[in-house]
């Protein structure tokens, strides 16, 4: 019974391995048990689904690589003019 006890932080680990379809069937299941008695990672477990559902519903666009790279350079710039 004790391979089925895990300490909240691998659960969490698990939780976060789940969201994005990693996590094994036996880690599921661990993970399941411990939701049973451990009121925080229920919580912890049901804020990341939250968190999940409302980031797949934004239309969040992000930047292409080549845009990034340009602003980092143009702030470079800025930065060593005003510290000069």
């Amino acid at each position: 019974m004790s391979k089925m006890i895990i300490p909240c932080e691998e659960a969490n680990h698990v939780c976060d391995k789940t969201q994005y379809k990693e996590a094994t069937l036996w880690e599921k299941i661990k993970l399941n048990i411990h939701l049973i008695y451990c009121r925080a990672c229920r919580k912890y477990t049901a804020n990341n689904s939250k968190l999940t559902k409302v980031i797949k519903k934004s239309d969040v666009e992000c930047l292409d690589k080549t845009y990034k790279d340009a602003m980092k350079k143009d702030f470079e710039k800025a930065l060593k003019e005003v510290s000069n």
